[in-house]
């Protein structure tokens, strides 16, 4: 588990609250809270805005490892774990350049967002729910060779936040 992800199961700890059932109020209370300089762009947003072609397409970043990432993500998307990554990826950028950045759930890419912030970027949006949620939505993902349904997992207790039909399994770990 990063250091991030890490320090917001603390917080929701310390707040009593557990993922039970899906449960997004706790998660996306959290990252309002530890990130409140960082704007949000709900899943709903962010796909009416892909589909107005005519306008300029935000920078997608993953803020995911890189074995999630492997899994699915964003059609599109530029793969940025860390600052220096994602600083990389936007090189030939304007400051003004929209940007949307995801994890898993929120946490990691707010980290990112508000760290993108911190260097002069200043249309930086973290999609609230991130992958998770836009996947239970029933929205496109890609893999390296095409469209996929599935989205890896993460851990516990964030894995509570997918559909349990959505979720990625290691097929080395069944092979036991």
């Amino acid at each position: 588990m990063t250091r991030a992800a890490g320090a917001g199961l603390a917080l929701l700890a310390l707040a009593g609250c557990r993922l039970d059932d899906g449960d997004w109020a706790p998660v996306k209370t959290t990252i309002r809270l530890r990130y409140p300089q960082v704007d949000i762009l709900t899943t709903q947003d962010l796909s009416a805005w892909q589909a107005r072609t005519d306008e300029v397409q935000p920078v997608l970043l993953d803020a995911r490892a890189v074995s999630e990432f492997a899994v699915s993500h964003l059609a599109g998307a530029r793969h940025a774990p860390h600052v220096d990554d994602a600083i990389v990826a936007l090189a030939s950028a304007a400051l003004d350049t929209p940007i949307v950045t995801y994890c898993s759930v929120g946490y990691r890419s707010a980290g990112l967002a508000d760290q993108l912030l911190q260097r002069g970027y200043t249309r930086v949006r973290n999609l609230e729910g991130s992958l998770f949620q836009w996947a239970n939505e029933g929205r496109p993902l890609v893999d390296v060779e095409g469209p996929v349904d599935v989205v890896h997992p993460y851990g516990e207790p964030w894995s509570d936040l997918l559909d349990e039909a959505r979720r990625w399994r290691d097929p080395a770990a069944s092979s036991e």
